[in-house]
């Protein structure tokens, strides 16, 4: 079905409900990043297939809203005859709820439903078109009821996370949470965050495509559990476990039903930025309603020793992966048969052959020459280009393991590639190098550490439009809050033991991108007169490529930098390699 035909039955169903917009964002219930496709609306309706983007829909028009990461995809995805894109962040370019104050009239009436907006992003739609007296309707669905064939919600079944990798048993982490809310007076935790789910009560599962968590909703009171999940994802092993710590199992879709009959005085604890509006609404007006950052996101961002010596072993044999993979490139690219289809399934078959190999963390980013300057580019049948021995390469790819998640860019020269080249990727190394080498006090946020990256870029007239880095989960989610190391101030500090990206980069249109990423640790560096400073330990293991750099851009300091973090890969790597591999490893890694 065109995306012409699809938006004609909305607009019916809009008619039909009196209806004058539609809005239809990326998310679920869970409000994931990811959602399965059960929750692919956006997507079904638009063909737009990037992570990050809304859709809104009047009687006439139609746009498409997203950022600089998925500019060119969208161009490339869209239907621009039936839906306009507008990309945030450009001089000129409305909101959509601006677009919407402008194309509706007063007394008009919008639709979205409140399972997939966050409590914060439904409070900002309201006051935002009340202005121009529209009025926001949460309670209905349009877009979910004209979607026939819609894939079922996944009924996979969950699977234990083994204490050995968590550091934590279940039972732990329910008594960590439970100090946090007595300290707090809150009677109730409520979370329907998948991966938060995941991680407290150390069990897995294959809903999401990459993202090892499975469908449930969750409520934690001082005397018991309840999850809310269809029963059959459980074994009978992991149903007496659940019952052993006192965790009641009750149908995924009685949740709203149960929040209905929590007690007037009780006090909820609720993070408005990772909970739908429909459970909010569900909840007693009555309660006492306490927002905040959920507890769960605080404490799993921070990683216990355990799953720090987890992660570094897991980085070993991502590295181990990565160097079969970029020796195979180099040998093989001259044949003329490497494809960027070809080149990812490749890379994914090293890492399968690693220990404690779950699946890949995302789908990989494989972009020959101009389509790696689409940030978040998916090659397809159709876009697949056949990699030659000239140019650049970039692949942005990750793993998950029992012993961690990893998130790794490398880009490489396959032969000869543009004068202009070198110096972007020098100057993109630099801004790796400064954020790796940061030392920084006690309280200080990733806003602060980001120009860092950028600076010299930004001393050449260059920049990227992506966050510089995100936190990374344990055997979850690859993008995980709440920190994060962009322009933007969320307000959260780095604290020790969170494990994020470092991973500046530039993109040229039509040429070529470029982007460096290892995953670091925030970790304590000294304790002083004027306080507590902090720095970074790279913790990704694999080679950067030489070719590439301008070496009489870099300082002493910086050199100094590359050389020790090649000479801590070789020792890392190399007693584990054959001596193909190894002596490969030894140039590859030999000092500037």
């Amino acid at each position: 079905m065109q995306t012409s035909d699809k938006l004609l039955l909305l607009r019916n169903k809009m008619v039909e409900l009196g209806i004058d917009a539609c809005i239809i964002p990326s998310g679920d219930p869970h409000l994931s990043e990811y959602p399965s496709q059960h929750w692919k609306i956006r997507e079904w309706l638009s063909a737009f297939t990037g992570s990050a983007g809304t859709l809104v829909v009047t009687s006439e028009e139609a746009g498409l809203w997203t950022d600089s990461r998925y500019f060119l995809q969208a161009e490339d995805e869209l239907d621009t005859q039936s839906i306009t894109l507008f990309k945030e962040g450009e001089k000129g370019v409305p909101q959509y709820t601006e677009w919407l104050c402008e194309v509706l009239m007063p007394g008009s009436r919008v639709a979205v439903n409140g399972a997939t907006v966050s409590v914060s992003l439904l409070r900002k739609i309201t006051r935002e078109l009340r202005k121009e007296q529209i009025q926001i309707d949460s309670s209905v669905t349009v877009a979910e009821d004209v979607w026939e064939a819609r894939p079922a919600i996944p009924d996979n079944t969950v699977i234990i996370h083994d204490d050995k990798w968590s550091g934590q048993s279940r039972a732990e982490k329910l008594e960590m949470l439970r100090r946090e809310m007595k300290r707090d007076g809150v009677t109730h935790y409520i979370t329907a965050a998948l991966d938060e789910i995941a991680w407290l009560l150390n069990l897995r599962g294959t809903d999401v495509p990459y993202n090892p968590v499975f469908h449930a909703f969750l409520m934690v009171e001082f005397g018991t559990v309840k999850l809310f999940i269809n029963p059959h994802k459980l074994t009978a092993q992991i149903a007496r476990k659940l019952d052993g710590d006192d965790i009641r199992v009750s149908l995924y879709e009685n949740f709203e039903a149960h929040l209905k009959e929590i007690p007037d005085d009780a006090s909820v604890l609720l993070d408005p930025d990772r909970i739908n509006s429909s459970i909010y609404a569900s909840i007693p007006p009555k309660c006492t309603k306490r927002e905040q950052t959920s507890y769960i996101t605080s404490l799993k961002a921070r990683k216990n020793d355990t799953e720090i010596a987890n992660l570094k072993k897991t980085l070993i044999n991502d590295g181990l992966a990565m160097v079969h993979f970029l020796k195979w490139l180099e040998d093989k690219v001259g044949e003329g048969k490497i494809t960027e289809m070809s080149a990812a399934e490749t890379l994914k078959s090293f890492r399968a052959a690693q220990p404690e190999f779950v699946g890949e963390s995302f789908r990989t980013i494989s972009g020959y020459a101009e389509h790696g300057a689409i940030v978040h580019y998916s090659v397809s049948n159709e876009t697949n280009l056949k990699l030659k021995p000239e140019g650049l390469y970039l692949v942005d790819s990750g793993g998950q393991y029992k012993g961690g998640t990893t998130d790794i860019t490398r880009t490489v020269a396959l032969g000869k590639f543009p004068k202009q080249a070198k110096t972007d990727y020098t100057l993109v190394l630099k801004g790796h190098i400064a954020l790796a080498c940061a030392v920084f006090p006690q309280g200080t946020r990733g806003v602060h550490l980001d120009i860092l990256a950028r600076e010299a870029l930004w001393r050449h007239g260059l920049n990227y439009g992506h966050g510089t880095g995100h936190g990374i989960g344990f055997f979850l989610n690859v993008h995980e809050g709440p920190q994060s190391i962009r322009p933007q101030d969320n307000g959260i500090e780095i604290e020790p033991g969170m494990v994020s990206s470092n991973e500046p980069g530039v993109y040229r249109r039509g040429e070529y991108g470029i982007r460096i990423e290892n995953l670091i640790l925030a970790k304590v560096k000294q304790e002083s007169e004027f306080g507590t400073f902090m720095e970074f330990e790279t913790l990704t293991l694999c080679p950067i490529d030489k070719t590439l750099i301008d070496k009489s851009l870099l300082t002493q300091q910086e050199c100094e930098w590359f050389n020790n973090y090649h000479a801590g890969v070789y020792n890392a790597l190399a007693p584990l390699l054959d001596e193909e591999h190894r002596n490969w490893l030894k140039e590859k890694t030999s000092a500037l």
